[in-house]
């Protein structure tokens, strides 16, 4: 596969997972500073990581949260929230088992920040219970 076929691939799967809308507002705030990172995250996020065959995307998903939980990524952790809710079928109950599984190898403070931060989300999309 070359560079071309790489980035089209990610693109295709950043839109599966993210969503249109989410993807096309990234892509209008490119410049000349960021567009060769963000050719790069298509590329090799998007494109090489998301689109192995071994995890399944549900899994990867949950990964994603629970990593950007323990690294306090906290625009990244919201940002993958809002996407597991809106476009990968998640529940809120889904998102609180994350959080609860994180709690006990990140500590209850990480926990109860991604708390805060997931409420705030569901309520931007909805999906408050």
């Amino acid at each position: 596969m070359d560079e071309k076929e790489r980035y089209d691939k990610g693109m295709a799967q950043r839109r599966k997972v993210l969503g249109n809308a989410w993807v096309d507002r990234a892509n209008a705030k490119k410049t000349a500073f960021n567009s060769e990172f963000q050719d790069f995250i298509t590329r090799a996020a998007w494109g090489e990581i998301w689109t192995r065959p071994h995890y399944d995307e549900r899994t990867r998903r949950i990964l994603v949260i629970g990593t950007m939980l323990a690294l306090d990524k906290w625009d990244e952790f919201r940002m993958h929230v809002r996407a597991a809710l809106t476009e990968g079928g998640f529940s809120a109950d889904d998102i609180k088992e994350i959080i609860l599984q994180q709690a006990i190898y990140c500590g209850v403070p990480a926990a109860n920040h991604a708390f805060k931060e997931a409420a705030e989300v569901m309520a931007e999309v909805g999906k408050a219970k």
